[in-house]
């Protein structure tokens, strides 16, 4: 192994003008990420690039400014004030497409900061917990600085890093950042049922964190001789793994292995990923590459969204104008699960806001993106259950739609749609 540095040290690889990417979601880099930020009074027109990243992200500070300028390929809780207030810049992107930024060179990266798990007796680290672009980051990247964290679970696939790779190590033992799973409601309870209700035995799952998805996987306990291929999963599947409902014996592609390219949850869900032959952790040009969805049979594409208008356009990045998330991976697997034999693309999500505002709308509010276009769109999920709108017209979908929007919202939107489409 390389001779691990001060972490301070590890820094000074990164220079004026540089553009520097930061490892996803739970595997940033905490150490790493904090001495780049103490720079800032000697570094200047540095480029911050990175995916969803969890805990704090001191270079977006107010005042950092001419030091750094942060690039967003998606937003996350640490990033929404800093692109609304413009010291960061969000880029719309597919998942699926970021490798290809820095692979043709588009974005081009001079440094990436990642964390792994320590080194076998041949070498090699592991990414961990997460793959996804930062595998493209790190075969691309100019110079590689590694934070090696035992705490950080060796996985199999598309992971493995040599030690050779990288400028500098730094040494670290400190917990991955964890998501408990969540207290679900009635609502995400009855949003789930109605889920695993579309999901038939031998399916290929694709899901997402949260409250929903958890509810969807809960719901699918008695099912059988279920796969997975999935952009990221959370501690929800190791369940379903232990009780023997995921076997992956029906899927042609990596059959009787959980796919996936990210995952963020418990220390039990990092545990079992650890050196587990069973997870087989790819690159998200592989693992969201339509091509390749499709040719699993009966993919079940789980998604969610922030409102549905009554034609079925998928708002899931914005609040209006208010950048929230990012495009992501949906219309990858919406699309892929289209294509499969048997597929089944789902948006769901409750009704109602928590102040209680219909998320079915009339029209999506002024400069909310569509990230998930009407002619994608299949069934849409409720707490009142279920419209398929594959097939249907204008008029036929907002009457689907409104049948699961919440009662009290329904004859408002019944106006809207009469208003809107004449005779209904």
């Amino acid at each position: 192994m390389i001779r691990p540095v001060p972490v301070a040290e590890a820094l000074s690889y990164v220079r004026s003008g540089d553009r520097v990417y930061v490892h996803t979601a739970a595997a940033a880099p905490r150490l790493l990420v904090e001495a780049l930020a103490a720079r800032a009074p000697e570094l200047s027109e540095v480029e911050v690039i990175h995916l969803h990243t969890e805990g704090p992200a001191p270079y977006v500070a107010p005042g950092l400014e001419k030091s750094f300028r942060v690039r967003c390929l998606f937003i996350g809780p640490n990033m929404r004030e800093a692109v609304a207030d413009g010291r960061a810049d969000y880029v719309p992107v597919f998942l699926s497409e970021v490798p290809v930024l820095f692979r043709r060179a588009v974005l081009p990266l001079d440094v990436a900061l990642v964390q792994v798990s320590p080194p076998d007796r041949h070498g090699f680290c592991s990414l961990g917990i997460s793959v996804d672009a930062s595998r493209a980051a790190v075969e691309t990247a100019r110079r590689v600085i590694a934070q090696v964290n035992p705490a950080m679970p060796r996985t199999h696939g598309d992971a493995l890093v040599h030690v050779s790779r990288f400028a500098a190590t730094v040494e670290s033992d400190e917990p991955l950042p964890e998501h408990a799973r969540p207290v679900l409601t009635d609502v995400e309870r009855a949003i789930g049922r109605h889920v695993a209700g579309l999901v038939e035995d031998g399916a290929t799952l694709q899901m997402g964190i949260g409250a929903i998805p958890d509810a969807s996987l809960i719901a699918l306990k008695d099912h059988r001789r279920l796969g997975v291929h999935t952009e990221m999963f959370s501690d929800g599947l190791v369940d379903l793994v232990e009780r023997g409902v995921v076997t992956g014996e029906e899927k042609r592609v990596h059959p009787g292995k959980v796919v996936a390219t990210f995952a963020m949850g418990t220390r039990r869900l990092y545990d079992f990923m650890d050196d587990n032959p069973l997870v087989a952790m790819l690159d998200v040009a592989y693992v969201n590459d339509t091509a390749v969805i499709r040719r699993n049979p009966k993919v079940t594409a789980i998604n969610s969204a922030i409102e549905v208008d009554l034609t079925g356009q998928i708002c899931a990045d914005s609040i209006g104008t208010r950048m929230y998330s990012g495009v992501g991976g949906q219309m990858d697997f919406i699309r892929g699960a289209a294509l499969s034999i048997g597929g089944k693309p789902i948006i769901a999500l409750p009704s109602t806001t928590s102040r209680g505002e219909s998320r079915i709308v009339a029209a999506l509010k002024e400069g909310a993106g569509v990230v998930t276009t009407r002619a994608h769109v299949h069934h849409v999920v409720t707490e009142h259950g279920c419209a398929n709108l594959f097939g249907m017209g204008l008029r036929e979908r907002a009457r689907a739609l409104i049948g699961i929007a919440a009662p009290e919202h329904r004859e408002a939107l019944e106006r809207s749609a009469a208003a809107r489409f004449g005779r209904f």
